[in-house]
């Protein structure tokens, strides 16, 4: 077997989802399985340089996991020649700065969504990465999810006929830090920090809905912060003044009307943290994180409505469930190593900067409807 070795800068390794979802699950997960496997035979072999701003924990990371290579000077890492990828999972303030940085290295890039504060920025950092014919990358792990995939299935098979609607419930409740602690970083309802779960979450909604149904042509966007005060890490009050809830109504290509509500203010009452709801002329389908279940026309039962009586029929039961029919790994390591073969192989990767320059497009549309009461069309955005 003919080892690949590629040098990977992780920058902001200390966070939640540096840590967990892209150096343990996915990078450390990697070298675990002997690495990321080409059609030649060849395994592209993840070499890791940690980047953060506390060297404690940094430090701390990498004797957990048996890790030599880290530092606090991002600029010195980037002009080593052994470094091929930059990837960013800092707060998204200070991604852009970082991204400029590796372009100007020469460095391939793959970063954590959204990709700048602006699509304007996004934009510009899209035509710089190919202006200086670095690879580059966004994750949209959401595509990636097993009951996302079984749902792309079902389309690509045209289970549905025409697709009528889309309806989505995501989120649950964020514990406002007193009395019990949150579950995300306080900087998430901080509009100064670059919070907001509307730019957090639209450029989910953006490839989402691109990639699975048709392309979003407008939006209408009611935004709310319902929790106006929150307690930081360290036990302090702090106004919360970024949204932390959004209803958005989605028009897509076809005719599609897609309604995807996002909250850090509900409580879940349903399977799974995240579930989207298909209607078409010939079938429905529920699909969360990992389950996807489905209604064929030819098996629609007649409900007939009746308040005066108790329902007596169980409507989840008259759902069938998609079989896996394959196997699925954790989604952000998938996107990893596809990623890796774009750098190595030349292999396809259409989730590129100007993906996540339209995912903030989205995200900033959203914003402006909800502060101009109106809907909003999308405009094509291209290089």
């Amino acid at each position: 077997m003919t080892r690949r070795p590629i040098g990977i800068i992780v920058n902001g390794v200390t966070g939640r989802m540096g840590y967990r979802q892209h150096l343990v699950r996915s990078l450390l997960a990697i070298r675990e399985q002997g690495g990321v496997p080409l059609a030649d035979g060849t395994r592209i072999w993840p070499e890791l340089t940690l980047v953060g701003r506390n060297e404690q924990r940094l430090r701390d990371i990498a004797e957990r996991h048996g890790l030599t290579d880290w530092t606090t000077d991002l600029s010195a890492a980037l002009t080593r020649d052994d470094v091929e990828v930059y990837f960013d999972a800092q707060l998204t303030q200070q991604r852009e700065k970082a991204v400029r940085q590796a372009i100007d290295a020469g460095k391939h890039i793959y970063t954590e969504k959204p990709l700048a504060e602006s699509s304007a920025a996004a934009l510009e950092l899209a035509r710089a990465a190919d202006a200086a014919g670095v690879r580059s990358g966004v994750v949209q792990d959401k595509l990636f999810l097993p009951g996302l995939r079984k749902l792309k299935r079902l389309v690509d098979g045209g289970f549905f006929g025409r697709i009528l609607s889309v309806r989505g419930e995501f989120g649950y409740w964020v514990f406002e830090g007193d009395w019990q602690p949150a579950q995300r970083p306080s900087w998430n309802y901080r509009a100064s920090d670059g919070g907001g779960i509307v730019m957090d979450m639209f450029p989910h909604w953006h490839y989402v809905l691109a990639e699975i149904f048709a392309p979003v042509r407008a939006v209408t966007c009611v935004a709310a912060t319902h929790i106006p005060r929150r307690v930081d890490e360290a036990g302090r009050p702090y106004p919360a003044t970024a949204d932390d809830a959004a209803y958005g109504i989605f028009e897509l290509d076809g005719g599609i009307v897609a309604q995807l509500n996002s909250s850090w203010a509900v409580r879940v009452n349903r399977d799974e943290l995240v579930e989207f709801q298909v209607d078409g002329t010939e079938g429905s389908a529920v699909a969360g994180l990992r389950g996807c279940r489905v209604q064929h026309r030819s098996v629609t039962p007649k409900p007939v409505w009746n308040p005066d009586l108790p329902a007596t029929e169980s409507f989840r039961a008259q759902w069938a469930e998609v079989p896996d029919n394959d196997e699925f790994d954790n989604g952000f390591k998938v996107q990893w190593e596809a990623f890796l073969r774009h750098v190595v192989a030349g292999d396809a990767f259409p989730w590129d900067f100007l993906a996540g320059a339209r995912g903030v497009q989205l995200a900033e549309l959203g914003l402006r409807s909800a502060r101009e009461h109106r809907r909003v069309e999308v405009p094509e955005l291209g290089r």
